[in-house]
């Protein structure tokens, strides 16, 4: 009971402070690192040491695979060159660098410890910048790439971790060690990953239960990332994978009902576990600071320095990254060349979150033959680099957005192609339908003709001003009014005692499910 409290107090306040957000206008996971670090001092406050395997093996996959499994297969494989740029060698050269100043400032540290750190702050975060770029309204393409990028980034630095931590704990780390490392984290990741999701597809073919759908779709994550640690193999990306091809495949694999169930399922989760990460990652303030105690200049200097590298690294990657590579005539007729604009706005856009926390937490306590070295200064160095570029970066970067006047994605263009789609899909519809017209009553089949017809017009009126309320909007609008009409009639007559509870039940499920469909449409 007492250690289900503080839980309950942290979704509460996680709750709490995203509609505070939500009514401030202002960005969620920045409100709850604020109010975290507040909290954090607060005398009687429920504090939690964070256990890092808990992060990367209770939460994080979850969070990555409802991310992998709303990411688009097409627009990811389209950007495959900017993600890996990014995912991969960003990543290594922001370790290294990191890794270099923070030896340069202490000499006396073995390199391979200093590298360790520069794996930890290295990799922004898969939760922010699904959070903050969605919000922001960043052109899709952008979101696209950054969203790519924190898929796989997290897996190169927790490998590069990994084999730094080896090396400082003593370990003989040779060439070969390093490449049966790599082969086995990512290549028995993505072997496992594509073992998972042709095992979980079959089930969930075999599935027609949305409860048991969503019941399976809860276990997926665990399950293939329990299995990836097992054999030492990437738990992040065998989870990525097993979600990147789930989510591609979906329309075939879950029936209506799952697919909206599931949907509604993994928001909720989405929305409890994000709030519940930045809130947490707050609150770890007091405990960082508990431990520390370096000369106030000394700590000044190194902050200072480490923080500038993880800003200013991103950006020396993003400019030749961006411009050489379109020096090769293939890239530069397949992608043409961006405006400065763009490289600008991802290199702000590299948050830092939960899982750069948990890395700093789960470095060795010691090095080689039991020597100490200031731990307490590299995860405060990780906990500076998480505040500053969360909230510093996060909450200007719709100001940066604004300023810097990004092309956006033009609505009329996607409202184009979905009529046109939709205008395809009525035709086939309509088809069918005469195929099987003698089986059914006339005004049946003619009323079904006009429910198409009238989805293809829908979807043309989107085509049309905001200025006039089209024909489907007047639609919603009268019918929203009929059903609250329907809804007081079902209730007062359950009040009375003429229909038991089942029935008021039933025609409520009914009327919801109508006024969720009307409310879709006027999106």
């Amino acid at each position: 009971m007492e250690s289900l409290f503080p839980v309950v107090v942290f979704l509460a306040i996680a709750t709490l402070g995203a509609a505070l957000a939500r009514r401030l206008g202002l960005l969620a996971p920045i409100v709850l690192v604020v109010l975290g670090l507040a909290l954090s001092f607060v005398p009687g406050f429920p504090q939690v040491e964070l256990d890092p395997e808990l992060v990367l093996v209770g939460i994080l996959p979850p969070l990555l695979y409802v991310a992998a499994l709303e990411t688009s297969v097409p627009a990811f494989k389209n950007n495959i060159r900017p993600i890996l740029l990014l995912a991969v060698g960003l990543v290594l050269f922001t370790a290294f660098v990191v890794g270099f100043v923070l030896h340069l400032l202490l000499p006396q540290l073995p390199f391979a410890i200093c590298l360790a750190l520069g794996a930890v702050v290295a990799p922004p975060d898969a939760v922010a910048a699904t959070a903050v770029a969605r919000r922001v309204g960043l052109p899709r393409r952008v979101v696209t790439i950054l969203e790519g990028e924190s898929l796989i980034n997290d897996a190169t630095a927790l490998v590069l971790l990994r084999v730094a931590t080896l090396a400082t704990i003593g370990s003989a780390v040779g060439t070969a060690e390093v490449a049966v490392e790599v082969l086995r984290a990512t290549g028995g990741g993505i072997l496992i990953g594509a073992l998972g999701a042709l095992v979980f597809g079959f089930l969930h073919r075999r599935i027609s239960d949305p409860l048991l759908d969503n019941a399976l779709s809860l276990i997926i994550p665990f399950a293939v990332v329990f299995t990836a640690e097992h054999v030492h193999a990437s738990g992040v990306v065998a989870v990525v994978v097993t979600g990147l091809v789930l989510g591609h495949k979906l329309p075939q694999l879950l029936s209506a009902a799952s697919r909206l169930q599931v949907g509604a399922f993994w928001r909720l989760v989405r929305f409890l576990l994000e709030g519940l990460v930045f809130l947490l990652v707050g609150l770890q303030l007091r405990e960082v600071l508990r431990d520390l105690d370096e000369p106030v200049g000394s700590l000044a200097m190194t902050t200072f320095a480490v923080l500038a590298a993880v800003f200013l690294t991103r950006f020396v990657w993003l400019f030749p990254a961006t411009y050489l590579a379109r020096l090769v005539p293939r890239v530069r007729r397949r992608d043409v060349r961006p405006s400065p604009k763009f490289p600008i706005i991802i290199g702000w856009a590299g948050m830092r979150g939960v899982v750069t926390l948990a890395a700093a937490l789960a470095l060795p306590l010691t090095l080689a033959h039991d020597e100490p070295y200031p731990r307490a200064l590299f995860i405060w160095l990780a906990f500076a680099v998480i505040v500053f570029t969360l909230v510093g970066q996060g909450a200007t970067l719709p100001l940066v957005a604004r300023r810097l006047k990004l092309p956006q994605d033009d609505p009329v263009q996607d409202a184009l192609s979905a009529a046109g789609v939709q205008q395809q899909a009525s035709r086939a519809a309509q088809e069918r339908l005469d195929e099987l017209a003698d089986s059914a009553p006339e005004a049946v089949v003619a009323r079904l003709r006009r429910a198409s017809e009238d989805r293809t017009n829908m979807a043309w009126e989107r085509l049309g001003g905001a200025e006039r309320e089209t024909p489907s909007q007047a639609y919603g609008r009268l019918r929203q009014e009929m059903i609250d009409a329907e809804r007081d009639v079902f209730r007062a007559a359950r009040d009375a005692g003429r229909i038991p509870e089942e029935v008021l039940v039933q025609a409520y499920r009914d009327l919801d499910l109508e006024e969720s469909l009307l409310r879709e449409v006027e999106k």
